[in-house]
């Protein structure tokens, strides 16, 4: 795969699984409502995705990438970012929220873990190490949304 293909595709799916994730959780904890849960996920989808595609855009461009390298990673951090956030609204769809909610967390776990050990054969590296140093970045994103989605829910609702 290219090279800047490969850094749009890891980048938009590891930053839509945690964001999609984190704003979940959080919605979950403050609100409990499906419909404000599918809501932010669309949203996040089109905004986020779009957000990051011009962050790596300007990225790739302040490195002196050529234009077609540049465009290749701007539209498959699009494509990504956009498909993974919205594989989250099935569980939401077809299931009571909280089961949803278990479903996402574990699909997007799978999925980081996927991910990471793909990046650990190709780095040669120990596939456990690399695997257990994302599933906690992203395990610690979903306890601090949850926990803040709480309190939003104690503070303001």
């Amino acid at each position: 795969m290219k090279k800047a293909v490969n850094t749009g595709l890891s980048f938009g799916l590891t930053s839509g699984i945690i964001t999609t994730l984190g704003l979940m959780v959080g919605l979950h904890g403050s609100t409990g409502s499906s419909m404000v849960v599918i809501g932010g996920i669309l949203t996040i989808a089109i905004a986020d995705a779009f957000s990051d595609a011009l962050g790596i855009h300007i990225c790739q461009e302040s490195v002196n990438q050529n234009t077609r390298e540049v465009w290749e990673s701007t539209i498959s951090t699009f494509l990504s970012k956009f498909f993974f956030a919205l594989t989250f609204t099935v569980p939401v769809i077809f299931f009571d929220i909280t089961t949803a909610l278990i479903m996402s967390v574990a699909w997007g776990l799978l999925l980081i873990g996927a991910v990471s050990f793909i990046i650990a054969r190709k780095r040669k590296e120990a596939a456990w190490k690399v695997i257990c140093e994302h599933l906690l970045i992203a395990l610690l994103v979903i306890a601090i949304t949850h926990f803040v989605g709480l309190w939003i829910a104690a503070v303001f609702v």
